[in-house]
């Protein structure tokens, strides 16, 4: 193996064998970071076995798996992160050393401590061809508009801040209003981080988005706009959903209008952020009102489609339709293949960092629930999948917030808020 050291804290290199770890101890390192997928090489090192042998050799192990047509700024972000909380000096691999050392003069970049025209010479003084990490920064500066990703652990939820760098308005999706189940207790956290990213870059907040009433955790909406003033908007048929849960929580006055919110959009309404037009397509399938924001090149599919390593979203909600979600997909992937895709939700399948942003090609290519698939098997696999799954832990408690707009309960006459949470109305739930 080669090796080449950046800095102090950051060494890059090619990949290493199983029996060399031990020796990255010996040397003075205290990380291993994994840049490479699992597969590339028949004879190369799976990500568990490189973990467990980094492990018994006393070090950190991380995993920020890359190709170098599918980098995205989660990916530099989660390279960065890794580096400046390891315990020590960090030996960051792939194949070559270069994509470790392109997720590093991208992030050099866009923190402003490198510019773009020295990274080709970086990379010549070093031994590698850093040409994609310029293609990289060239694509990015072009991209219309920013969108920057907020992943909350604790729910797999994904926040997004999508601004119009012309006019530096924005707007916020899907935000997260933090609850725990077991103590009762609500926060503002998550939120709170969305509203001090916004005042850091100088943003004005146009609208506040949901793309459904969420099962997995409460939609910070409601906070949000009474923090900053902004509209808040969903998708039309949230009413439908209303009506559905209103009758399991036997919650009569229930207003089932969607007055909850300052605009309802319907298939093929358009909204301004900025100079930016976003419009609305009817996504259902998971849910009965689910809805894609497209914005620009970016096209925020909610849990339609997850990352390509993790398939699709599920359909056996109340409402649900995994016929109806094919189709939504279908209508996305006709997309052009270069749009850009951002999910509602990432888990880190197999311990690599929280990704959130792929295309369209890249979809239909490598997500095994897409490609090559038809709606018929496509129906099967869903729904065959679907009655494995338990259902969210939070739905019962989630849903009676959501479908209000992010609203908590009134307070009571002793000043506390309380949730009603019905018992066996979800037919079919896996323990």
């Amino acid at each position: 193996m080669t090796s080449v050291k950046i800095s102090d804290r950051l060494t890059v290199a090619s990949q290493p064998t199983l029996d060399a770890i031990p020796a990255l101890a010996d040397n003075g390192f205290a990380a291993v970071l994994n840049n490479r997928p699992g597969g590339e090489e028949r004879d190369q090192p799976d990500s568990a076995g490189e973990k467990a042998a980094v492990e018994r050799a006393g070090l950190v192990y991380g995993f920020v798996p890359v190709t170098g047509a599918t980098i995205t700024e989660a990916d530099v972000r989660a390279f960065q992160r890794f580096v400046a909380a390891a315990p020590g000096p960090v030996y960051a691999h792939c194949r070559s050393g270069t994509r470790s050392t392109t997720l590093h003069v991208i992030g050099e970049v866009l923190d402003g401590r490198m510019k773009a025209d020295e990274v080709e010479a970086f990379g010549r003084a070093r031994g590698f061809d850093l040409s994609g990490a310029v293609r990289w920064l060239a694509r990015h500066a072009a991209q219309s508009p920013r969108v920057t990703g907020f992943h909350d652990p604790r729910t797999g939820s994904m926040q997004y801040v999508v601004a119009d760098p012309a006019t530096k308005q924005c707007a916020i999706i899907d935000p997260v209003y933090d609850f725990d189940e077991k103590s009762g207790a609500t926060g503002t956290a998550h939120a709170d981080e969305l509203l001090a990213y916004v005042a850091r870059e100088g943003l004005s907040v146009a609208w506040i988005l949901d793309t459904h009433p969420h099962a997995d955790h409460f939609s910070a909406a409601h906070y949000l706009k009474q923090k900053t003033g902004a509209p808040t908007a969903i998708g039309a048929h949230v009413v439908d959903v209303q009506r559905l849960w209103q009758g399991f929580y036997n919650w009569p006055e229930l207003k089932t209008d969607g007055s909850q919110w300052d605009r309802l959009f319907a298939d093929g309404d358009s909204f301004a952020i900025g100079g930016l037009t976003g419009r609305v397509m009817f996504s259902p399938g998971h849910t009965l009102a689910s809805v894609t924001y497209l914005i620009g090149d970016a096209a925020f599919v909610h849990d339609t489609i997850f990352m390509p390593d993790s398939g699709t979203a599920r359909a056996d909600f109340p409402g649900g339709s995994a016929d109806a979600l094919w189709s939504s997909i279908s209508a996305i992937l006709a997309l052009p293949d270069e749009t850009r895709l951002f999910t509602g939700h990432d888990y880190e399948p197999g311990g690599r960092a929280a990704k959130w942003e792929s295309t369209v090609g890249e979809q239909k290519r490598a997500n095994p629930h897409l490609a090559g698939m038809t709606r018929e098997r496509f129906i099967a696999l869903r729904e065959a999948r679907d009655r494995t799954l338990p259902m969210p832990k939070l739905i019962l408690h989630a849903l009676q917030v959501n479908i209000r707009g992010g609203r908590l309960p009134e307070p009571e006459a002793n000043g506390k808020r309380y949730l009603k949470f019905p018992l066996d109305v979800l037919e079919g739930a896996t323990w």
